[in-house]
């Protein structure tokens, strides 16, 4: 991982947009800052697109796409995008599954969920798993006491040996059926509603991230960047970001849109 001023001028001249995760990439210690939430305002005055790619639940990216100063929101780890048109007050959401295929994968996912609480001590549910659509969420960090490597790593395997993938974030392990991830529904979102092809075009936009569940667009865009933070995933990534900030979370999040916009 190389430091951000690494990125050259020409580069970030070039890019039209930003992906950013949420947790622990724009928030930090679990808040959105003032500065960060500037910094997304600070995008869209400037002409950039402004997109998080969360594994936050469906509940929460209605919010975020119709409240927040962001261009769409990619949600659940590419369970789904949702875009919100201010104009016409309609809020556009496109699953990848039916809602069929949702509502029968809820009963199997909540058994899968209450047998993992019962073999793997300390974990619990995500506060959030109330509004999510297509996955479970186990904390693991976030209100319970952190769960030791072997915690965390007993979850992912009794997901994956229900033929679930499983994704660690820095604050929960996801699970859900089918083989999306956050590229995926972020290439569907681009060629659906700004007709941008990003096999194409994948240099003109940044990603920013902090965890394991980053790792499909840290390896798929040649400007990924991780906040200082990801540096605590090292060994656990499949893909680092090729470029790091100095600064952690929300803070390194700033750093990436002061730099972007000083060199356009």
């Amino acid at each position: 991982m190389r430091p951000l001023a690494a990125i050259t001028h020409q580069q970030l001249t070039a890019v039209r947009g930003v992906f950013a995760d949420i947790d622990d990439t724009l928030t930090t210690d679990g808040r959105l800052t003032a500065g960060a939430y500037a910094a997304m305002e600070r995008l869209r005055t400037a002409g950039l697109m402004m997109i998080p790619i969360t594994g936050r639940p469906a509940g929460w990216c209605d919010h975020i796409a119709r409240m927040w100063p962001v261009d769409a929101v990619v949600g659940e780890n590419g369970a789904f995008y949702m875009r919100y048109d201010a104009q016409r007050r309609r809020l556009t959401q496109r699953f990848v599954a039916s809602d069929a295929e949702r509502e029968a994968n809820r009963a199997k996912l909540r058994a899968i969920g209450e047998k993992i609480l019962r073999e793997v001590p300390g974990a619990a549910w995500a506060s959030d798993q109330h509004y999510r659509e297509a996955d479970i969420a186990i904390d693991y960090c976030e209100d319970v006491a952190r769960l030791p490597q072997a915690g965390i790593d007993r979850i992912v395997a009794l997901m994956r040996g229900e033929g679930m993938t499983a994704k660690v974030s820095s604050i929960h392990v996801n699970g859900w059926f089918g083989n999306y991830d956050k590229l995926g529904m972020t290439r569907t979102l681009m060629r659906e509603a700004f007709g941008v092809d990003l096999d194409a075009d994948k240099g003109s936009f940044v990603f920013i991230g902090d965890s394991p569940n980053d790792a499909p667009m840290f390896h798929f865009f040649p400007l990924s960047v991780g906040v200082a933070n990801v540096r605590d995933f090292v060994g656990r990534l499949e893909a680092e970001p090729k470029f790091v900030t100095e600064q952690r979370s929300g803070a390194g999040f700033v750093e990436l849109v002061d730099r972007l916009l000083a060199c356009n």
